[in-house]
């Protein structure tokens, strides 16, 4: 194969000095084929350019291009799986070595630098900051943060939700540290301010237009996937993160709080303004541009959670994965629960049935003794009643008895509530015939049955009978057991004392 520099002197000499291939063979030491190969047109236009072999990819090649072209960032697996279902047989690697040639090659993006007016803007988001414990419960640590634009003044409070309620209420504490709410505020397209989307036609969440009513700012969500729009924002997380919550130490999201404004006051705002070269604080640029910010209206935005909530059977309400006590007369009753920061409250109507500190564990139950106290009085007095039905049921003498002590003007319901231990321990059968003594001797009290079972105790020698100690919690005492007969197990027994007998 001769040369490409061989091949065009040869041609020269043929084409323009009108050589003989003779001529040119003597003249180059040559072969005659030689020359007669390098004048050939077809041999020499495919000098120097490599022949490309057919491969199975060929077919589906444009269909790649097309699909790079509408999807650039398409990974070649993905593309390989695509035409593999469409009947292509070869492997992986081809697809990625051709993928490696057509991909677009992406551009570098320019922004545009936002200037902010003071008074116009500020831009909100969340920040997370892992988790927190409290008692037995781990809660997310999440950060509302709110920047002003023009001065770069920063609010920031740390919550264990990142509920719409918090959401609104960081809103709240962040217009009333700044001194203003500025004209236009900028979000992230979070589910707590845009509920749907399309283009640039967008359903607010109704509560944030409460809120943006009341303050009279406008809500501006930023385009979908361009964070690069709120950087101030995310700038101002990423610098909290840094010289603030990295390597710190608190007890609590109140202390943590609290060490949160001292820092905003003394560091945050202590330091030279961005891009500023006058040398002027964030603190001074704030001060100038309070008086732009729109003012605070009379009375802030009530920020607390409140829906419908109703009891079952027992007592309680459900908030938060925690039990909070109602009065017993309210159970299964529609009632409307207010819940704050630190407190939860029940509203039967406009009245407030029950108030409890909020818990941020969970799986608490949280009580007012007070109302436990009531159904219990209220399970005693219903118990007394049936109680008294049950004396006059199991022993013939109780009739007259508790008639005896309505005209001594004794107490019933005590003295009832202690024949029933005595019908407990010594049986219905004991406590009649006691009853009736009790009644021959005069001797009209629950004491005066007592002492006449423990003297008919001693002459049967008997021992003496147990009582069962209960706690002190009403609801303890207040429960009552069902007996249940134990005939079975007598019938048990009677048919083994019979299979005894059978096999002697």
């Amino acid at each position: 194969m001769i040369s490409p520099e061989l091949a065009a002197r040869i041609r020269r000499l043929h084409f323009a000095e009108h050589w003989k291939v003779g001529t040119i063979c003597s003249e180059l030491s040559v072969h005659h084929d030689t020359v007669r190969r390098a004048l050939t047109l077809e041999r020499v236009s495919g000098t120097g350019v490599k022949s490309v072999r057919p491969t199975l990819l060929d077919a589906y090649k444009g269909f790649i291009q097309a699909t790079l072209e509408a999807h650039p960032r398409l990974t070649a697996m993905r593309l390989f799986h695509m035409v593999k279902a469409r009947g292509y047989v070869g492997g992986p690697l081809q697809v990625r070595r051709y993928v490696r040639t057509v991909r677009p090659t992406s551009r570098a993006e320019a922004f545009l630098r936002r200037s902010t007016l003071a008074g116009e803007e500020a831009q909100v988001d969340w920040g997370h900051f892992g988790t927190l414990s409290v008692g037995n419960t781990r809660r997310p640590l999440c950060c509302f943060v709110m920047v002003l634009g023009h001065s770069r003044a920063l609010y920031a409070r740390f919550f264990l939700d990142m509920t719409l309620e918090s959401f609104l209420r960081g809103h709240v504490l962040a217009f009333q540290a700044l001194g203003g709410v500025p004209r236009a505020l900028l979000y992230d397209n979070l589910k707590s301010v845009v509920l749907e989307r399309a283009g640039d036609a967008i359903r607010f969440h109704p509560r944030l237009l409460e809120l943006a009513g009341h303050y009279h700012f406008a809500p501006k969500p930023c385009a979908p996937y361009r964070g690069n729009e709120k950087g101030k924002v995310e700038r101002t997380i990423r610098y909290l993160r840094d010289s603030f919550f990295a390597a710190r130490t608190f007890s609590g999201v109140d202390d943590l709080n609290s060490q949160a404004a001292r820092w905003a006051a003394e560091v945050a705002h202590a330091r030279q303004l961005p891009g500023d070269v006058t040398g002027r604080t964030v603190a001074t640029a704030l001060e100038e541009e309070r008086p732009r910010l729109l003012p605070l209206p009379a009375h802030p935005f009530p920020t607390d959670v409140v829906r419908p909530v109703a009891s079952g059977k027992t007592p309680y309400v459900r908030f938060d994965s925690n039990d909070y006590s109602i009065p017993h007369t309210l159970v299964k009753k529609p009632l409307t629960l207010v819940a704050s920061e630190t407190r939860v409250r029940v509203l039967d109507g406009s009245e407030e049935v029950a108030s409890h500190p909020r818990c941020f564990e969970k799986g608490r139950t949280l009580e007012q003794p007070g109302h436990l106290a009531a159904l219990a009085d209220a399970k005693a007095r219903a118990h007394e009643l049936r109680g008294r039905d049950l004396l006059r049921a199991s022993c013939q003498q109780a009739e007259g008895f508790l008639a005896a002590l309505a005209q001594r003007d004794l107490s019933l319901s005590h003295h009832t509530a202690q024949l029933l231990k005595l019908l407990t321990l010594h049986g219905a059968r004991a406590l009649d015939e006691a009853l009736a003594e009790a009644l021959r001797k005069g001797a009209v009290s629950a004491p005066a049955v007592a002492h006449l079972l423990d003297q008919r105790a001693r002459r049967q020698r008997q021992p003496p009978p147990l009582t069962v100690v209960l706690p002190d919690d009403p609801r303890i005492a207040a429960s009552r057991t069902r007996p249940h007969s134990l005939a079975d197990y007598d019938r048990l027994l009677d048919k083994d004392s019979a299979d005894d007998d059978s096999t002697r």
